[in-house]
């Protein structure tokens, strides 16, 4: 069996990843002891162990954590924002291009996306890559997401029964421009100007939609919502994880927690041909989080990427 270790288990990732691994017979699960969960020593001792070690901790301690290996064939799949830029990691979206399917394969260093960042490349990354927009298009991406996306401490705040009257409506923040997702948005996406970010944290658990909208006269080659349509179902041609719907797939609106509990991705296109909005809807906890690092396991491991994996239709 497969040991796997979890750095960070009592974390809203770390947990899910965890429950994930109740029914799955080829796992075997390193287990710290919670008295020693900040060992070094401990910690040091199950990472190496293990074959695949999660992290699912802050960045500080996810960079500490890739300090104490010292077994050359163990591998690590880091979910916080530390790693996701640097060089020697694969980006853990195997259904943006085949090279980064191949990195995850091969690579013993694996980053998970982050939830906005996910939607956001899995929109623009195909716009930049089929030269529908230029590098330095004037991107802007607004977002709606469930509340799990905020932690234990955001969780508890919406699950409190006293909260404050202002958690009953959808709060936009990352008012100053700099949410820690953009380095990667920018990076991964390759574009050359930093997109603005509009997220809004919203009073429900779990789903998360990503929106991009395309003035199609600012477009490097312009083309119409069916055309680009048709561009995004050949990008993702076959990827079960992302489904590209057909144009008016839903006539009046998307809602944000329609995945919720799913580990795929959902892309439509609406608006006209001269405004074409273009939208990513999943669980910021599935596709957005634990779901996409059970996937990059399953790849690394040479499984069939679904496994333990709930895929809607």
């Amino acid at each position: 069996m497969t040991k796997i270790f979890i750095d960070g288990s009592q974390g809203t990732t770390g947990l899910k990843i965890f429950e994930r691994f109740k029914n799955r017979s080829d796992i075997e699960l390193l287990k710290i002891d919670s008295d020693k969960r900040k060992d070094l020593a401990e910690r040091a001792r199950l990472i190496n162990e293990s074959d695949i070690t999660f992290l699912c901790l802050p960045d500080a301690a996810s960079i500490e954590a890739v300090s104490l290996v010292t077994n050359d064939d163990a591998k690590i799949i880091d979910t916080s924002t530390a790693h996701r830029t640097e060089d020697g990691w694969a980006y853990g979206f195997p259904e943006l291009d085949a090279s980064f399917e191949e990195k995850i394969k091969t690579y013993n260093r694996i980053a998970v996306p982050g939830c906005y960042a996910s939607g956001f490349n899995s929109i623009v990354y195909p716009l930049v890559k089929h030269g529908i927009i230029a590098a330095d298009y004037p991107v802007t991406c607004y977002a709606m997401s469930g509340y799990t996306g905020a932690g234990k401490k955001g969780i508890a705040q919406y699950e409190d029964n006293n909260r404050d009257d202002e958690l009953d409506s959808p709060r936009q923040y990352a008012l100053t421009q700099q949410h820690k997702h953009l380095k990667e948005m920018n990076a991964i996406s390759g574009l050359e100007r930093v997109p603005f970010f509009a997220p809004h944290i919203c009073d429900y658990p779990c789903g998360m939609v990503v929106s991009v909208p395309l003035f199609a006269d600012l477009m490097k080659t312009r083309v119409s919502k069916g055309e680009l349509q048709q561009i995004f179902a050949e990008h993702y041609a076959g990827k079960e994880f992302v489904k590209v719907r057909e144009c008016g797939y839903n006539e009046n609106m998307i809602g944000s927690n329609n995945f919720a509990g799913r580990d795929d991705m959902e892309i439509e296109i609406n608006g006209n041909d001269d405004r074409i909005l273009v939208t990513s809807r999943f669980d910021n906890l599935g596709k957005g989080a634990s779901g996409a690092a059970i996937e990059c396991m399953n790849i690394a491991l040479g499984l069939d990427a679904k496994t333990g994996l709930n895929l809607g239709d």
